[in-house]
């Protein structure tokens, strides 16, 4: 679903609420060196009730994961050290429930055949609407919840 609307946005977290996304601080960890992006997602995803840590690089990320659990990793294919999608095997290492949203600026049939092969959740390009992105973390989240308590 895509939030558009302020009538939209109370009906989505509503829904959510009896699911459990609503009701404990649920981290997402943006690793994207663009901080007007990471600003504008960190304030849609606030709306929704979450909380948003930001990495500059994948080096940060990975410190940023060994103490904090996060359900949803958002990762821009631009990093300093590596592509975003060579380091997601590192990050799922890390926290293996938690779900993927792969960012790039621009697409190519290369650049999406390379991050598909990661397995990630969802891939959003930057040019979309930034709801699409916040739909997706919460569905990540969701998602990242029911595959860990299959576990426990």
């Amino acid at each position: 679903m895509v939030v558009q609307s302020a009538y939209e946005l109370r009906v989505f977290r509503r829904s959510r609420q009896g699911q459990g996304l609503m009701q404990q601080a649920d981290w997402v960890l943006v690793a994207d060196s663009d901080s007007k992006a990471v600003e504008e997602w960190r304030t849609s995803l606030a709306i929704m009730g979450l909380k948003v840590e930001s990495a500059g690089s994948v080096k940060e990320a990975a410190k940023k994961l060994k103490v904090l659990q996060c359900g949803c990793f958002v990762i821009d294919v631009d990093q300093p050290e590596m592509a975003g999608y060579e380091a997601v095997p590192i990050l799922k290492a890390i926290q293996p429930f938690a779900k993927v949203i792969m960012t790039a600026r621009e697409n190519t049939k290369e650049l999406e055949s390379r991050v598909r092969e990661q397995d990630v959740f969802y891939y959003h390009i930057k040019s979309f609407s930034p709801s699409e992105l916040v739909s997706a973390v919460c569905d990540a989240l969701q998602a990242s919840k029911k595959e860990q308590n299959k576990t426990t």
